[in-house]
This record gives structure tokens, C-alpha cells and sequence, in this order.
């Protein structure tokens, strides 16, 4: 139990910082988190066996036809965290629906940081890129009807799960969550979500077929692109090459001590070419041979940074992240995994894909810096087919997959 407590409190301090740490304590008192009295693990996950159910109101929808013909979507998160990668690409898809005549809310799940609507919109608009038109709401407590409303991560699929007023339930899946987590109760939690009927709206075709294999969901991938305005390629300073590691060891599906492990063997063969750990701080970590240690770069930053380097390492042992095709377009190679999770986008052309070992990573990134030709091979056909990608195109289908949905119940 002490362990239990000590983890949640860290993923607080984490998440949400000493000040979401003490609203916590001072909203929910011993009902959530009380380091001095026992672990109450009912309140903690009541939201997966006990919320009642949220019935249809023919009232609610009634009066919303006769308003307006817009097509209403709820959109439930977690807690809003600043520069959280999943947010933004929620948002990035409200937007699109936004600009295209549908009207979105914005509902945040068990939040604790904001207990005002103004406040929590005053937060996003300072911290994300999103039309400014989009409701927030700080609680799902006076949650109203939609035509479709839409959860985006495995905690609020269970609230999704008993909210029955609207007309169709999705789910926007951005990465197979059980495998966050050790085999235990969070990842039976996890995987329970897909099997509650929603429909999915998946980040690549790796979690629609395996959602759609292995749970039978109903589902429609989208893919990826990137901010165009902001990822472009620089040019060089110098001469000299480098190699940049997604280093996160926070976030262990980015295998942190595999790429540094296969970083230190490559350096041995190759003790001339730069080494850049960008992501985290890893200051606290015995790295033996020369580096930048460049922490967490802000978004403005990093095509420069990522111009300056001849090769990205960025490692996934779930879901890929948009960090490649941001990679691609500033004209630099990326190298990678190999893996359904990942060659659903990337693949022998446009990036290098090794084995998750370090001998093998160590080896094909050798032969990268050593095969000046097949370097340049991978970075040409990178950017050419990151500046092929579109948010819009990809927005499209996701707005087309919930219009057919709603349609089709309409019949």
C-alpha cells in the first residue's frame, strides 16, 4: 500500500506539480490522497466500477436540433498538462472539425488544476495552438448532450462508457495504453476500454488492425503530418556530424537504455561524430563518452536543432511518435525500430529500421555514418515524403468517419 501511495503521489508531483499536488489534497482531502491514513483504492477507481449511468434526454436533443444544424461533438481528456504531445493532437483535430462548421467541446476529466471555465481557457489558449471558438469545461459533472462525443484515453472511455446522452460514442486512440503499464490491474483497466463498443479513431493503421483483430472494434486509422510553418529545414553551421537520441528515460516505451547502451558502442567506432541526448535531462545518468545534453527543448528550437544533426535516433516500443516526420522535414534522417507499431508509417526507404538490441542499433548506425551515399538516400527520400503528408487530409477522414457513423444511425 505504501508503494501504491508513493506512486501516486509521484505521478502527481509529475503530472501536475506541487500546486496540483496540494489542490488535490485540499479538494478531496482524505478521499484521494491522505499520506498520513490508509489507501482508499475504491475512491481512487471508482470511475471504473461505480459512476451511474448518464441517461438519454430527448429534451437535450430536441432542443438542440431546433437551434442549429451544426453537428455538436464532446471531446473527453484527461488533466491538460503544458506541452503534453497528446493534447495537442486532440486539439489539432478539434480544430479541423471547428473550421469546418461543427461545434466542439472540450471536457476535462477528474482535473484538478482549473476549477473555473475561464481559467482552464485562459491555460489552453497560452499554451496551445487551437481555434479559439472551441469550448472548455473544467468538469464533466454538467456534461450536455452531443451528436458524438469522443474519448481519448482509457481513463475517460470509462466515463464515455455510462454518458448516454449522445447519439454515437468514439474513441480517438492515440497509442495502446495497457502497454503503459506493467501486467497487472492498470493494464487489465486499460484493455477493458476496448471492449466496450466504442468506435475507434486510430492514430495508424498498427492499433486499427490490431483493435480491430484482437478486440473486434470498429474502427478508422488517420495518419500523421506536422506543423509545417514550424518544422523546416536550416542550414548547417559546421561541419561537424552528429547523431541526436529521443532520450526520454521518464517514458520507458522510448528504451532509453537501449540507445544509450548502442550510443556507447557506437561511439567507440565512430568517437568523431557528435552525440546530442535531447527530451529529458539526463544529467543524472553515468554517460562516459562526449555529449550535449540538451534536456527539453522548446518547440521553437527544434528545427534548428534537429537541422544541425545528420542522424535522429528515436526509439518506440508502442505507438510511433509525430517526432519522425517533424525529423524528416527539417531534412534530416531518421532511424528507428523495426515493428508493426512503427513500419506502419516508416519503412526501409525513408528511415533506417533496426533491431531493439544494441548490437544492431550500433551497427546500422555505423553503417549510416560510414555510407555517405545512403545517408544522403534516406534524408532526400524522408523529406520527400514528409512534405507529401497533410493535418487536413488526415482531419478529413476522421470528420468523415464520424458524419457516416451519425448518418448511418439517422437510417
Amino acid at each position: 500500500m505504501l508503494l501504491l501511495l508513493l506512486k501516486k503521489v509521484i505521478h502527481v508531483l509529475r503530472h501536475e506539480g506541487v500546486k496540483g499536488l496540494y489542490k488535490r489534497i485540499k479538494r478531496t482531502g482524505e478521499k484521494t490522497i491522505n499520506i498520513m491514513s490508509k489507501t482508499d483504492l475504491f475512491t481512487f477507481y471508482d470511475f471504473v466500477y461505480s459512476l451511474p449511468k448518464i441517461p438519454f434526454s430527448q429534451d437535450e436533443y430536441t432542443r438542440t436540433k431546433a437551434k442549429t444544424s451544426k453537428t455538436y461533438i464532446n471531446w473527453i481528456v484527461p488533466e491538460i498538462g503544458v506541452g503534453s504531445g497528446g493534447h495537442i493532437n486532440i486539439f489539432r483535430f478539434c480544430s479541423y472539425l471547428q473550421r469546418k462548421g461543427h461545434h466542439n467541446r472540450v471536457y476535462v476529466f477528474r482535473g484538478l488544476m482549473y476549477d473555473n471555465n475561464n481559467d482552464l481557457t485562459k491555460f489552453v489558449h497560452k499554451n496551445f495552438e487551437i481555434d479559439k471558438s472551441i469550448e472548455f469545461i473544467y468538469s464533466v459533472d454538467d456534461i450536455e448532450y452531443a451528436d458524438a462525443t469522443v474519448a481519448t484515453s482509457w481513463q475517460t472511455a470509462y466515463f464515455l462508457n455510462i454518458f448516454d446522452n449522445t447519439l454515437k460514442k468514439f474513441y480517438f486512440v492515440q497509442d495502446f495504453e495497457p502497454l503503459f503499464y506493467a501486467v497487472g490491474s492498470e493494464y487489465a483497466f486499460a484493455e477493458s476500454t476496448y471492449k466496450m463498443n466504442l468506435i475507434g479513431l486510430t492514430a495508424g493503421d498498427w492499433l486499427k488492425n490490431k483493435l480491430t483483430d484482437e478486440y473486434g472494434m470498429k474502427c478508422t486509422s488517420f495518419s500523421f503530418s506536422y506543423d509545417k510553418e514550424l518544422y523546416q529545414p536550416i542550414e548547417r553551421r559546421d561541419k561537424t556530424r552528429r547523431v541526436l537520441f529521443y532520450a526520454r528515460p521518464v517514458t520507458p516505451r522510448r528504451m532509453f537504455e537501449i540507445g544509450l547502451l548502442a550510443l556507447n558502442k557506437f561511439h567507440r567506432n565512430f568517437p568523431d561524430v557528435g552525440i546530442i541526448f535531447a527530451g529529458w535531462d539526463v544529467g543524472g545518468y553515468v554517460i562516459p563518452f562526449p555529449h550535449l545534453n540538451a534536456g527539453c527543448v522548446d518547440v521553437s528550437g527544434l528545427s534548428d536543432l534537429y537541422s544541425q544533426c545528420d542522424v535522429v535516433l528515436t526509439l518506440s516500443g508502442t505507438n510511433l511518435s509525430l517526432l519522425p516526420l517533424e525529423v524528416m522535414a527539417c531534412k534530416t534522417a531518421v532511424m528507428s525500430n523495426c515493428g508493426e507499431n512503427v513500419e506502419w508509417l516508416l519503412n526501409d526507404e525513408n528511415a533506417v529500421l533496426c533491431d531493439l538490441s544494441v548490437e544492431d542499433i550500433a551497427l546500422k548506425l555505423g553503417h549510416l555514418f560510414a555510407n555517405s551515399k545512403r545517408l544522403e538516400s534516406i534524408t532526400d527520400k524522408g523529406y520527400e515524403f514528409s512534405i507529401q503528408s497533410d493535418w487536413d487530409r488526415e482531419g478529413l477522414k476522421v470528420e468523415n468517419a464520424i458524419l457516416k457513423e451519425l448518418a448511418d444511425d439517422a437510417k
